[in-house]
């Protein structure tokens, strides 16, 4: 299957960020990514399941990867656990730093303004989309 044939994986918004996640994903370093499952919710979207095949986007829209997901796991977000935490690749050495990256943006006003909602919040309940996944091949 070409690239241009799978769905898109977007790693936040378009901009730094994303621009550190891509390269976390290109190096190696990226094996996990979080969601929040309202998101998915909220947009009707089917949950991604393992086996399926996304095209990594940057932040100028061009598909640089090839990525699988290998496990999808819904959990609290106080269950998050520190190797998914380690495997974000984000540089965070404990759980507590990778909630406090995350919840900053889960709150950020690009974030609520896609979920409808200028206050949302999230705590030790909010359902998380916790997916690892191994790079197929760079485009």
């Amino acid at each position: 299957m070409e690239p241009d044939d799978l769905p898109r994986a977007e790693f936040a918004f378009p901009g730094p960020l994303r621009d550190k996640l891509v390269t976390a994903i290109l190096s190696g370093a990226k094996t996990t990514t979080s969601a929040l499952l309202v998101g998915y919710e909220r947009a009707n979207e089917p949950l991604p399941e393992v086996g399926q095949r996304s095209a990594v986007v940057d932040s100028e829209d061009r598909q640089v990867a090839v990525i699988e997901l290998t496990e999808v796991r819904v959990v609290r977000l106080a269950d998050v656990d520190l190797q998914h935490a380690l495997d974000e690749g984000e540089g965070d050495e404990t759980v507590a730093q990778w909630r406090a990256g995350h919840e900053a943006f889960w709150h950020s006003a690009e974030v609520r303004a896609e979920l409808g909602d200028p206050g949302f919040t999230v705590d030790d309940d909010t359902l998380v989309l916790a997916q690892r996944f191994r790079l197929v091949h760079t485009v």
